[in-house]
């Protein structure tokens, strides 16, 4: 059974677990959720998910196409009906005025996800806003009168909204100024009394799905109707926390998690910034570190991160637990050394030295909600005006996510300098062995890459005149 509320409606189920939230929403004649792109690109099927935390509910903006069923056990999920006060709010009166909505069928997502923003941001900035609606397409009105839409809202809101610094207050004065019903009130109290999700505990299961952001794409016919095992609401799988000099991250962790992470922004400070270059906000909502890794896309964000901060796998299956490097995991193209019966129980790396430098580069097509030609990360530990030690990631440029082996030992115990930048550019090419494809030719990656790496140098040592190197 799948218990949850959508809306203002006490939802009790016997779907498949592996059906699709967005599939149920709009069969309950909930239409103002659309289907759209099916793959979690375009928003329209954008939904709020409000989840317990303490005496509040937390909402994240998800992609409903995406989600199993299953996953909104013991949730609140909100629609465009469900934010209904019978009039219309003032978020959506600024798109009215602003000419921000012209055929309609996005609107809907677009609204959730800027409400999902503000019920977040007591103080709400322009720019921060229009952020979040990165992973909304709107293909009539050419955002502009979107922008000046949401600009509009965050002046009038953080005018009026007071000092409210922590979820419920904020809440509270959302429903206050009329952006939300009543009813969110009661949400917390209602949720409370829905049993615990048992749905990770199912034995001998098909599937195993965490976030299913791709799966969900390449095999929901597959999955919809079979015995799976949802493992995204486990318990303990999104821990992170440091211990014995390692920085431990449960396999459900998700991108979101990892980059609002206090204990990851202080150790890796520029990481919010260079994470907003993966996906979207709904979709890393829903994205796990795990879910990437086992994917085994040569173009993983987040594993080719984990790779540059020396990630180590712990795998859990029948036979217990075992360490596995994350340099080691992969032996081919979509190939590694996972048994059947494993899992990724946790992720963890080397607490970042006080004296080291961290970057990640990408090139994509889109900003947003693009697959990269090539990404890299490259971290740098530092000791009397030397490279202590080096590791440097590369995508898109082999059959799986690639640790610059070669090219790291290189930069090692060296002195940086324009000579040593030339060489390691040129080992690195060496290194790597990309191919022709829809997102450029291998001679295009290749070159891709040596500008990349020159991105990474020139943060890490603005102070040398690096500019006029050759590439």
């Amino acid at each position: 059974m799948i218990s949850f509320i959508l809306n203002n409606t006490e939802i009790t189920t016997t779907e498949p677990a592996g059906s699709v939230l967005l599939d149920f929403i709009r069969s309950q004649q909930l239409t103002g959720t659309k289907e759209g792109c099916r793959e979690g690109d375009c928003g329209a099927c954008l939904v709020l998910q409000g989840k317990i935390s303490g005496n509040s509910v937390i909402y994240k903006s998800i992609n409903s196409c995406l989600v199993p069923l299953g996953n909104v056990h013991g949730s609140h999920i909100v629609t465009i009906e469900g934010i209904d006060t019978g009039v219309l709010n003032p978020l959506q009166q600024a798109f009215v005025e602003e000419g921000a909505t012209q055929c309609g069928y996005c609107t809907p997502g677009f609204i959730l996800a800027e409400t999902a923003y503000l019920l977040k941001n007591n103080q709400p900035k322009a720019d921060q806003a229009i952020t979040a609606l990165d992973g909304n397409i709107c293909r009539c009105t050419g955002y502009m009168s979107i922008k000046r839409a949401v600009t509009k809202t965050c002046t009038v809101l953080s005018e009026s909204s007071g000092n409210a610094k922590t979820s419920s207050s904020n809440l509270s004065n959302l429903i206050e100024k009329g952006f939300l019903p009543e009813y969110f009130d009661d949400i917390p109290g209602r949720l409370k009394k829905i049993p615990a999700d048992t749905s990770y505990k199912i034995e001998h299961p098909e599937y195993v799905v965490a976030g299913g952001t791709d799966l969900y794409v390449q095999k929901e016919a597959d999955i919809s109707d079979k015995n799976i095992r949802l493992i995204f609401n486990s318990i303990h799988l999104g821990d992170i926390y440091e211990k014995n000099g390692f920085i431990y991250l449960g396999g459900g962790t998700t991108v979101s998690d990892f980059i609002e992470s206090d204990l990851i922004n202080r150790h890796l400070p520029r990481i919010k910034d260079q994470l907003k270059l993966h996906s979207s906000t709904p979709i890393r909502n829903r994205a796990t570190l795990a879910g990437n890794i086992v994917n085994a896309s040569p173009i993983a964000d987040m594993t080719i991160i984990l790779l540059a901060l020396d990630a180590t796998l712990l795998l859990e299956g029948r036979n217990g637990r075992r360490p596995v490097s994350l340099r080691k995991f992969y032996n081919g193209y979509k190939k590694y050394d996972l048994a059947k019966n494993e899992l990724i129980r946790m992720v963890f790396f080397p607490v970042p030295s006080a004296h080291s430098s961290f970057n990640f580069e990408k090139v994509s097509r889109r900003t947003y909600l693009d697959i990269a030609s090539v990404n890299t990360a490259a971290y740098l530990e530092y000791k009397d005006d030397k490279i202590h030690r080096a590791h440097i990631s590369a995508g898109g440029v082999a059959p799986f996510p690639l640790f610059l082996e070669k090219t790291s030992e290189l930069l090692t115990s060296s002195v940086f300098n324009k000579n040593v930048m030339a060489t390691v550019l040129e080992s690195a090419r060496k290194e790597i062995s990309p191919i022709s494809d829809m997102r450029g030719s291998a001679e295009y990656k290749s070159v891709l890459l040596g500008q990349l790496l020159t991105a990474h140098f020139l943060i890490f040592f603005s102070q040398l005149n690096l500019m006029d190197q050759e590439l």
